[in-house]
């Protein structure tokens, strides 16, 4: 066999690799579970039939991939609708059945596609339609609503309920991360790369709009941009580059003798560490604006929300933080016990030595 034909046999086979077992068992039994629930559901509400065939194929992009453009909410709910309406009213034009399922299909296609609304099992609802036209199912235009669009809307319920239940982001589509300032600045990270217009650009050229989104787009690069980084910075860690010999405060310190120590080190944050070692909380400056009352504590104004990281920590996982994360440094710990602190300076000096190696 010549090459050129191996390569084209090749181009037949699996496109995607194979999900992990547990990844398929928890896509198949929550997609298993969500048809159960909308059929009891949809049942219990006295509304036949209670399940439609293309509801497995909604399912199945609900459970399955989550995170494609074409599983969200919005298209399936709106396109299974829509569609059922479209074929609906093309059975009123009387056509051949032969003649009416394609064209009930063409403009299913035609109207998800205006209506930003495209999911695949959309076109099997509006051929569904047709088909059972002749067999005498009740075709009204309430069949769109009960049980098409309930149908769908139940299972988009289960299926938020369970994605995020087993640990997997649904709703998928999320709109651009608002900055942690209050202003309308594009994170200080992607101000040299591309903007969300010139991703779409990208998507269209590709003909790749309809598998991800620009602002999910613009995550993987930024992700794959910081790996890439990481590898040019020869694979440091947080070990690496983190400030060891620490100005640290006491839970029981209070505003006066905190604000002096911001006063004469010049930080701006400052780890609160128990007498044991054992790290609490960081305090920022801005914890201490409007604080009058000297019977306040290190311990009352400190955050413990602050991302921190272990000493193997690769510095990837550091840069997104620092960046524009919230965060003026990454609290480094070994086990419970405060053993350094990735600032935004240590993160800089280690960036110019690489750029000048």
């Amino acid at each position: 066999m010549t090459r050129p034909l191996r390569r084209r046999f090749r181009s037949l086979g699996p496109a995607v690799a194979r999900p992990p077992l547990t990844e398929a068992l928890r896509a198949s039994i929550g997609a298993g579970i969500g048809l159960l629930l909308t059929g009891l559901l949809t049942t219990a509400l006295g509304l036949p039939p209670f399940l439609v065939a293309p509801m497995g194929a909604t399912a199945f992009l609900l459970f399955a991939v989550p995170n494609s453009p074409l599983a969200q909410p919005y298209p399936a709910i709106v396109g299974n609708s829509l569609s059922a309406l479209v074929g609906l009213l093309v059975i009123r034009l009387n056509a051949d059945p032969h003649v009416a399922g394609p064209l009930a299909v063409g403009l299913a296609v035609l109207t998800m596609a205006a209506s930003r609304s495209l999911h695949p099992p959309a076109g099997a609802v509006a051929l569904l339609v047709v088909l059972q036209a002749p067999q005498g199912v009740p075709t009204g235009y309430g069949f769109a609503f009960a049980p098409v669009m309930l149908d769908t809307t139940l299972l988009v319920l289960a299926a938020v309920v369970w994605n995020r239940a087993t640990g997997r982001k649904y709703p998928f589509r999320q709109p651009p991360v608002a900055s942690a300032h209050g202003t309308s600045d594009t994170p200080p990270e992607r101000r040299l790369g591309l903007s969300a217009d010139d991703l779409s650009q990208i998507l269209e050229r590709l003909k790749l709009s309809a598998n991800i989104g620009p602002e999910d787009l613009a995550r993987l690069i930024g992700q794959a941009e910081a790996e890439a980084t990481a590898r040019h910075l020869g694979g440091l860690t947080a070990t690496d580059i983190m400030s060891r010999d620490l100005t640290t405060v006491s839970p029981g310190d209070h505003p006066k003798a905190l604000t002096a120590i911001f006063r004469a080190r010049g930080f701006k944050t400052l780890p609160v560490v128990a007498a044991d070692g054992h790290y609490l909380g960081v305090l920022s400056q801005a914890d201490l604006l409007g604080i009058s009352d000297e019977s306040e504590d290190a311990d009352h104004l400190m955050s413990t929300a602050f991302a921190t990281a272990r000493p193997d920590t690769p510095i990837a996982a550091l840069l997104g933080l620092l960046a524009d994360g919230g965060q003026q440094a990454v609290p480094v710990l070994d086990e419970v016990r405060l053993v350094g602190l990735v600032t935004r300076t240590d993160m800089i000096g280690a960036l110019v030595t690489a750029l000048a190696t």
